[in-house]
């Protein structure tokens, strides 16, 4: 039979303590005996007992003594306290000092087995409220947290925010500065001042997209966010992006090739969004592609999702890397040792979108054989 509850006998006669064996363990408790004050101390010191039965005296002490021990190691406990001089003052003051309740000598085993069950079912209950405050007080925390937690997201995309458009102006009016140098317009520039100043636009070029990319990434988090999905069809925003590049790959001599079926596919999205993603997919493939190479963009129905894959041939991502893609500003290591800019925030936000639209990003990899994203809409 299991094991209902684990209950202390403290007698120090052995018909009261060999009675309540008799009567408890059939039921499935389980139960040990203590005959002195000394010996009880030691028994509820090693082990935690669900209920004690407690002699009023022992040949060493007064068993009300006990109650103190008794809840010291488990204040849960339910102490009964068993008595052959059963008074009001007697049941009043065994309550103050922690008793749930007395029972008299001789009883009865129906008696005892009322008097147990109804001292383990208080013990279930009080166990039952802690638990359940316990539970609510981390509920308290974790919302308290996740309060923080928003409060900390939103001055974080705020301040990126207002640092981003800060920076841009003065790196605008730089670039624009130097590129009236080196166009000569401001006289003619010798060989080695010529090449300084080139290594100042890439560089001046690199800093203005972090910042256009950590505008995006913030109006991704705020403004984005704020605005209703709708029902948007992919193929013309596909087909409004593969034009958008159409110098990048002519220079990188890339064939990009789009394919999916002819009926209209419609996801639940928002516009811009869309697009920012669709640009962040294929930009990151020009940009990782060799010259010569090819960049493959698939769009296919399956089940209620919408799903477009954009293939490269390019450097690909090593194993390790793969769980990190989606980290902000997480670039992999041969994109760092290619000497190829990025800030590493693409696709974080391509993933931010992605979500917002109630869907998810995958990557598939071989390091110096490709990359595929594949991103999942819900169909509309």
């Amino acid at each position: 039979m299991d094991n209902k509850g684990r209950i202390l006998v403290i007698d120090d006669e052995a018909g009261i303590r060999q009675g309540c064996c008799r009567v408890l363990r059939p039921q499935g408790y389980s139960v040990e005996t203590a005959e002195t004050f000394q010996e009880g101390v030691r028994k509820v010191q090693e082990a935690i007992f669900d209920l004690v039965l407690l002699d009023v005296m022992l040949p060493d002490g007064k068993g009300i003594d006990l109650l103190e021990p008794i809840h010291a190691c488990d204040p849960e406990t339910v102490a009964i306290i068993i008595t052959g001089y059963a008074t009001v003052e007697l049941a009043v003051d065994t309550i103050k000092k922690g008793a749930y309740n007395f029972i008299s000598k001789p009883f009865t085993a129906d008696q005892l087995l009322i008097t147990v069950n109804q001292g383990l079912e208080k013990r279930r209950l009080s166990l039952d409220s802690k638990r359940i405050q316990a539970v609510e007080a981390e509920k308290a925390e974790l919302a308290r947290a996740r309060d923080e937690a928003e409060k900390l997201n939103d001055f974080k995309t705020s301040y990126l925010r207002i640092m981003a458009h800060e920076l841009r102006s003065p790196l605008s009016g730089a670039q624009s500065l130097v590129r009236t140098l080196l166009r000569g317009l401001a006289g003619e520039l010798k060989q080695q001042q010529f090449e300084l100043l080139s290594r100042v636009e890439i560089r001046l070029d690199a800093m203005l997209e972090m910042i256009n990319d950590i505008l995006t990434l913030a109006s991704s988090r705020s403004i984005e966010a704020d605005q209703p999905l709708e029902e948007v069809q992919l193929q013309p925003l596909v087909k409004q992006v593969i034009e958008s590049f159409s110098d990048e790959t002519r220079n990188q001599q890339l064939t990009v090739h789009c394919s999916g079926p002819g009926r209209p596919i419609t996801v639940l999205a928002t516009t811009n969004g869309l697009i920012t993603v669709m640009r962040n997919l294929l930009g990151n493939a020009i940009k990782y592609s060799k010259p010569g190479g090819n960049i493959d963009i698939t769009l296919q129905k399956e089940a209620d999702q919408a799903q477009l894959c954009v293939s490269d041939s390019g450097i690909g991502i090593p194993a390790e890397d793969l769980p990190h893609i989606g980290d902000e500003f997480f670039r992999a290591k041969n994109a760092h040792l290619s000497g190829i800019t990025g800030t590493g925030l693409g696709m974080s936000i391509v993933k931010q979108y992605v979500e917002r639209f109630g869907g998810k990003m995958g990557v598939e990899s071989t390091a110096g054989k490709g990359t595929t994203f594949t991103v999942s809409l819900r169909l509309k």
